[in-house]
């Protein structure tokens, strides 16, 4: 693995026209480096050598991290909670919380789960999503779907979710996080999926309080699943242990 990665970050520090790293560096200030330098990439395309070079890592990294197989999960009435790493599920989509560009987050090492997401799914999420969007801008609540690449799930879901203000989300906030639910929902549903994991949409830097994005997000979806016959098999996927709370309780 630590070969693929040496060689990735070469490649990644060519294309800038900067000299290949020292074979003396830490691996660990390696992996930072890959993860920083595709972060700022911009969304243009690759060489056939420098994908062939990333895939070959981060495919290894998947094997490593291990791989979450969603169909051994306890589903009730189609509904499971699971916290963890979504870049880990075998979900055929996991839905990203995005911006409204769909480049991602181009700041290095940023902890939020589009940065996460694009990284260990491949620069070419980065480049898809340009080409989608044109310069444009994604409706909050709309959503388009890209492929995981190197990611153990097939699809990515990108949403843009309502940036609330002081803490105080309205109805139209409200009214806009419930259809990032249900257009994802609608799309793996037209698509034939299987299963979809849901992040915390719209939480964290968006500003959506975590008890009422919760209580929009459960509520929303059992409405789905109500009025659908059939459709996919839905998962919670939390990190925080205050949002794990916060689902458990509403899901009880």
């Amino acid at each position: 693995m630590e070969e693929h990665l040496r060689r990735v970050v070469d490649l990644l520090r060519e294309e800038r026209g900067e000299p290949p790293l020292s074979a003396s560096q830490p691996v660990e200030d390696v992996r930072r480096q890959f993860r920083a330098l595709c972060n700022v990439r911009p969304a243009g395309p690759a060489s056939d050598v420098l994908l062939e070079a990333q895939n070959a890592f981060l495919q290894e990294e998947t094997r490593t991290r291990g791989v979450e197989d969603v169909s051994l999960f306890s589903f009730t009435n189609r509904v499971a909670l699971w916290q963890g790493d979504i870049t880990r599920l075998s979900a055929d989509a996991i839905v990203n919380a995005c911006n409204a560009q769909l480049l991602g987050c181009f700041q290095p090492l940023h902890g939020c789960i589009d940065n996460v997401i694009h990284t260990w799914a491949g620069i070419q999420v980065r480049r898809d999503c340009d080409l989608r969007m044109k310069g444009g801008q994604l409706p909050t609540g709309d959503v388009v779907s890209t492929s995981a690449y190197n990611l153990p799930s097939r699809n990515i879901f990108h949403t843009v979710g309502p940036i609330v203000r002081d803490n105080a989300p309205s109805m139209s906030d409200a009214e806009a996080l419930a259809s990032c639910y249900r257009n994802s929902l609608d799309l793996a549903n037209d698509m034939g999926l299987a299963t979809i994991a849901f992040c915390c949409i719209s939480t964290g830097v968006y500003g959506y309080p975590q008890d009422q994005a919760a209580d929009v997000a459960v509520r929303t979806v059992r409405e789905w699943v109500a009025d659908h016959g059939s459709g996919p098999q839905v998962i919670f996927n939390v990190f925080l242990d205050r949002d794990w709370e916060l689902y458990e309780h509403v899901l009880s």
